[in-house]
């Protein structure tokens, strides 16, 4: 992987969310929603897989990869294909999405009557880690995508998928702890564990559910091979996360600059429809 190609593109896509790019008259457009446990976020790509846009919004409408409020899934998918219409000047027509590995197909089909509640037809469903592939494009090793609910595995031989695993365990974890650890209410947790002023204090606190995960990632690489994992998702944002899963796995492992972003770049990448500025 190409790390500095990798943060060069979040970096673009960062850019987006405050402002948008162009659409070129009749582009191909390459749309992407991630359906997470703490964000939902719609990424639109151009036909050169440049970013024109990206929108978020925090929700608790996704529990362990599992659509718990279908209604609430729905208006906010409408509610950010409005917003990134609007400044795009452009119908959004179809997106592709992602669930995390194993989600059997009826509950992925439920993601799926998420995005065409909003009006998208979904051209692609691929599996949360390997949809961050498209962005990091690795041929061997593995890449853990750490959300809000769970904690997924793709193990990679020669660029194919040759594993795939899923635990719940993730960022909901994190601040239930926080919030049992200060006697505060779960949602003041979920904030004071996105300030990055408070990560020198919060980390030795959450330090024992990072190391969960870790052991999660070892029993699934156990045996197959892997000498090098990629960590992404909104969870792994953390500074010393990294630090954690190579002292448990003892082998290198490489977090981008913003791990939260490299799945719904991934998702857009794997749309392969059309739409029309």
């Amino acid at each position: 992987m190409d790390i500095k190609r990798v943060n060069k593109e979040i970096a673009e896509v960062e850019k987006t969310i405050r402002r948008t790019r162009k659409v070129r008259a009749n582009e191909k457009l390459h749309v992407g929603v991630d359906l997470g446990t703490a964000y939902t976020v719609l990424t639109v790509l151009g036909e050169d897989f440049r970013p024109l846009a990206c929108k978020m919004e925090f929700a608790q409408v996704i529990r362990d990869g599992l659509v718990v409020d279908f209604l609430g899934a729905k208006e906010i998918v409408a509610r950010l294909k409005e917003k990134a219409e609007k400044s795009l000047h452009t119908s959004l027509t179809h997106a592709a999405i992602a669930v995390p590995p194993g989600t059997s197909k009826a509950d992925s089909m439920t993601h799926a009557y998420v995005i065409e509640g909003a009006n998208m037809e979904v051209t692609s469903i691929s599996d949360e880690p390997t949809a961050a592939n498209e962005v990091l494009q690795i041929q061997d090793g593995a890449v853990v995508d750490i959300g809000g609910g769970t904690t997924g595995v793709s193990i990679f031989k020669a660029g194919e998928v040759v594993h795939v695993a899923d635990e719940p365990s993730g960022g909901t974890h994190l601040s239930l702890v926080l919030a049992g650890n200060y006697g505060i209410p779960f949602e003041e947790a979920e904030q004071i564990k996105k300030d990055p002023k408070k990560a020198k204090e919060l980390f030795p606190i959450v330090r024992p559910v990072f190391d969960k995960m870790a052991t999660i990632v070892e029993k699934e690489i156990q045996g197959r091979d892997v000498d090098i994992v990629y960590l992404v998702g909104g969870t792994c944002m953390m500074p010393g996360v990294e630090d954690v899963f190579e002292k448990r796995l003892g082998i290198k492992v490489v977090k981008p600059d913003n791990p939260l972003l490299v799945t719904p770049i991934g998702i857009a990448k794997s749309d392969i429809g059309e739409s029309r500025g």
